[in-house]
């Protein structure tokens, strides 16, 4: 079986979107924890917001450390209604998404990478399908935006992890805790 990881940037107050107030604080602590994610994953799991800002920023890029060349390459499951050409090597989601989802988990092989993607964790969250947390919680209060949990949001999590950056993000590892 494969895990659901969620990897996202958030403010102290918890804002999700638009995570361009984060490059102050990018150092190669963040980008090394990222890497070594996202080589030990098969693939992306993404809404389809994330996934069309991806798709438009990613294609184009490259770097000496292979990062580009892998987030390219690697298939992209992108859970929408309305996609209907992707691009990018990615194939959208068909039928129920949470069963989806949960077949995708139930594979064998590396992670399922979930970035971003507000909406799509809500009710991955809620059906219990997210088997990780990694928040890197940046110092910084935004005061509004988009939030990572929704008002109605019902979880038990559990520290797994807790690192903190030389610039002061908190690298957080979370897994729902046992009842």
């Amino acid at each position: 079986m494969r895990k659901i990881i969620a990897v996202e940037y958030v403010s102290l107050d918890g804002v999700m979107e638009n995570p361009a107030w984060t490059m102050p604080f990018w150092n190669d602590e963040l980008g090394q924890m990222q890497r070594e994610l996202l080589f030990a994953s098969d693939a992306l799991l993404l809404g389809r917001v994330t996934y069309e800002g991806f798709a438009q920023a990613w294609p184009g890029r490259t770097d000496p450390d292979g990062f580009a060349d892998r987030i390219n390459q690697m298939p992209k499951h992108v859970a929408s209604t309305t996609a209907r050409d992707l691009a990018w090597n990615a194939q959208r989601i068909e039928g129920d998404t949470i069963e989806e989802v949960a077949r995708l988990r139930e594979q064998s092989g590396g992670h399922l990478l979930v970035y971003g993607s507000g909406e799509l964790l809500c009710s991955l969250l809620a059906r219990g399908l997210v088997d990780e947390w990694r928040l890197m919680v940046f110092p910084v209060v935004l005061g509004k935006g988009k939030r990572l949990f929704k008002d109605d949001a019902d979880a038990t999590l559990a520290l797994k992890e807790a690192k903190m950056t030389e610039k002061g993000v908190a690298l957080l590892t979370y897994a729902p805790a046992k009842a």
